[in-house]
């Protein structure tokens, strides 16, 4: 299961990139499209659905690069017990919070879906679509969680270390 899941990860980060060019690309556009004088309705729109398709889609890679600010600050000043122990809870609650807010974001995409649910700009997109993104985002954060507690549990880093051993991490 542990290369399914970096597969996932690196889908996940690979779409995220393209989102960003995307961003790129829609921006671009619209600041050319100023300048010729033309008007392209829904420009704005489809760049912010591509930053929020960014920003979700990049949570996994993110987490297991150790990219996310953690709480190392209170983590590295514990020793033995009490650290597997807090760090066990942190997994565990990082599980917790983004488990339900994966669930809530693939409800808030079937709702969209079932409702007919519009983007209220001059683009009229169905809202389900970008907000697909959103919710596989937020599925691969939550699988992200379950890996990371899985791992520490059989005495494994999940996170990915520099070349002096550490764990790579934000403070």
């Amino acid at each position: 299961m542990g290369a399914f899941v970096s597969i996932f990860y690196r889908l996940l980060a690979l779409l995220a990139c393209l989102s960003m060019v995307a961003t790129f690309s829609t921006v671009s556009l619209g600041v050319l499209a100023r300048q010729m004088g033309w008007d392209i309705p829904g420009l704005d729109a489809y760049a912010g659905y591509c930053i929020a398709a960014a920003l979700f889609l990049a949570l996994p890679q993110t987490l297991q690069r150790g990219e996310h600010i953690r709480v190392t600050l209170l983590l590295d000043r514990l020793q033995g017990r009490a650290r597997a122990a807090f760090e066990l809870w942190s997994l565990a609650a990082g599980l917790a919070l983004s488990g339900y807010m994966s669930w809530f974001a693939a409800r808030l995409v079937w709702m969209s879906y079932l409702t007919h649910d519009v983007s209220p700009g001059a683009d009229a997109t169905p809202l389900w679509i970008p907000q697909i993104a959103m919710a596989l985002g937020c599925f691969g954060f939550a699988l992200g969680f379950v890996d990371a507690l899985a791992a520490r549990l059989r005495g494994v880093d999940f996170f990915f270390q520099t070349p002096a051993g550490q764990a790579a991490h934000m403070e």
